[in-house]
């Protein structure tokens, strides 16, 4: 047997359907894996070798050669902006990245705009031509507005549930996010053949 291919896997709500879909794809992994608390996990059966990371540190892991492959969301990969391949959509994980605001929001000259996405907002203001401020926040990204921080926000909407919760709206939508197979550019030169026989195997479920 080779080298395992080193999978940069996201944890949460993407490994849980990522995990699914191999399966459909007919790769050997064991069901009981998805409790495991290993941050690396080897699946010598499936030729593969799991790396369990924070999404927003697999386009990282990948750039960086220490995992082959990884499954990412597109608003890690448009913030991120690293040196990678994507191969394939994958189409799980569906959401949006939208514009968040208070139904009675008014426009202000220089306004403050709250996100985890900095790049993201900045280059969607920019192309609008629109000056804006950012702020970047790590969590509950809903509160700038109702707390006077910024306002408007720029977050990942699955079902508007947390939003309707807590009195915002969908202003704008700028991209529809779905999960992505990408690659290392040199481990996908040197082990083609495992990346391409993953593809085509993924391919035919998505």
């Amino acid at each position: 047997m080779g080298d395992l291919l080193k999978v940069a896997m996201p944890k949460g709500r993407i490994y849980k359907q990522a995990f699914k879909l191999f399966h459909q794809a007919g790769i050997p992994l064991p069901e009981e894996a998805d409790e495991s608390r290993k941050l690396i996990i080897p699946f010598p059966e499936a030729g593969m070798e799991f790396i369990m990371a924070k999404p927003v540190d697999v386009p990282t892991y990948v750039e960086y050669g220490v995992a082959d492959i990884g499954i990412v969301g597109k608003d890690v990969l448009m913030e991120e902006n690293r040196d990678v391949y994507e191969l394939l959509d994958l189409a799980i994980a569906r959401c949006r990245m939208s514009v968040i605001a208070l139904p009675d929001w008014k426009p202000v000259i220089n306004p403050r705009v709250a996100t985890k996405y900095p790049n993201v907002a900045s280059q969607y203001f920019r192309e609008k031509g629109q000056q804006v401020e950012v702020i970047k926040l790590n969590g509950s990204i809903e509160l700038a507005p109702m707390i006077g921080l910024a306002d408007r926000i720029v977050d990942m909407v699955e079902t508007g549930q947390t939003l309707r919760e807590n009195g915002l709206v969908e202003m704008e939508e700028i991209f529809q996010i779905t999960s992505r197979l990408i690659a290392n550019r040199v481990s996908y030169r040197m082990k083609h053949a495992e990346i391409q026989r993953l593809c085509d195997l993924l391919q035919v479920t998505v």
